[in-house]
C-alpha cells in the first residue's frame, strides 16, 4: 500500500519467523500490515474445519478493516514462511489515508476486487455438490487471472489451494478433477491446471445447474 515500503521499512519494519500468527479470528484489532517480503495466510473456521481465503504476496495489505470498523478480526493470518511486515497502527494508516490520494485510491481500488472476490467465494460455497464447486471454482480463476499455455488456460493453484477454496477435502477434489480429467475439461499437471476450453467448463457447469435442478442422476462424465 505506501508508495514506497522499503523506505518506511527502517521505521515500521518487523520479522517473524513461519508460523507466526499475527491474529486470530475475532480477535480486538489494533494494527494493519503491509507485507514487504514473504507469504501471509487468511483463513476462517467453522467448527473443526478451516478454510483459506488467500495467501497474499509482497506488496498486499491486510487487517484494515478492523482498525477502521473497530470490529473483531474477520480471518486469522499466519505466515507462511519467515516474513517482513510493515506494522501500522490505526493513527500511522489514518494519516497516510489523510494526506496521500494515491493511497487512498489504492485502497479503494484494493477493497472493490477483494469484495467481488468475497462475492465469488460465496458463490462456490453456496453450490452443495463438489462438482459444482471444482468447476465453478475453476472456471471463475480461469476468467479472472488464468494465463494462456500450450493447449490451454493455466490455473496456478494446487490441488490443496483448490481444496480450500471449494471448501473440500483434497480426497474428494481428486475425485473430481479425475471425472473432468477423463472428460477432458482440464489437463492436472504439477503446478497446475490446464483448462483446453474455458467455454466447455461453462457448459458442463451450466449442465449440472440443471442435472441438479430436473434431479437428473447418474455422472455423465
Amino acid at each position: 500500500m505506501p508508495t514506497n515500503p522499503s523506505g518506511l521499512y527502517s521505521r515500521f519494519g518487523r520479522d517473524f519467523a513461519a508460523g507466526t500468527v499475527l491474529f486470530e479470528e475475532g480477535d480486538v484489532g489494533t494494527e494493519m500490515y503491509v507485507i514487504h517480503e514473504g507469504h501471509v495466510r487468511l483463513t476462517r473456521g467453522k467448527g473443526n474445519t478451516e478454510t483459506t481465503l488467500a495467501v497474499l504476496p509482497p506488496g498486499e495489505f491486510f487487517g484494515e478493516m478492523a482498525i477502521v470498523t473497530s470490529q473483531p478480526r474477520s480471518a486469522t493470518a499466519t505466515l507462511v514462511e519467515p516474513s517482513k511486515l510493515l506494522v501500522l497502527d490505526s493513527g500511522t494508516f489514518e494519516s497516510m489515508v489523510r494526506n496521500n490520494a494515491e493511497i487512498a485510491l489504492r485502497i479503494i481500488r484494493k477493497m472493490a476486487t477483494r469484495l467481488q472476490a468475497a462475492n465469488n467465494q460465496i458463490d462456490i460455497l453456496l453450490r452443495t455438490e463438489p462438482n459444482h464447486r471444482v468447476v465453478f471454482a475453476l472456471r471463475l480463476q480461469a476468467e479472472r487471472s488464468g494465463r494462456r499455455e500450450g493447449p490451454g488456460i493455466k490455473v496456478d493453484w494446487s490441488v490443496q489451494t483448490l481444496a480450500d477454496r471449494v471448501g473440500l477435502s483434497v480426497s474428494e477434489v481428486k475425485q473430481v478433477l479425475d471425472r473432468l480429467a477423463t472428460a477432458r475439461l482440464v489437463m492436472v499437471m504439477e503446478d497446475g491446471f490446464i483448462i483446453p476450453e474455458v467455454g466447455q467448463l461453462q457448459d458442463y457447469l451450466e449442465f449440472l445447474d440443471v442435472k441438479e435442478k430436473y434431479g437428473v442422476h447418474g455422472d455423465s462424465t
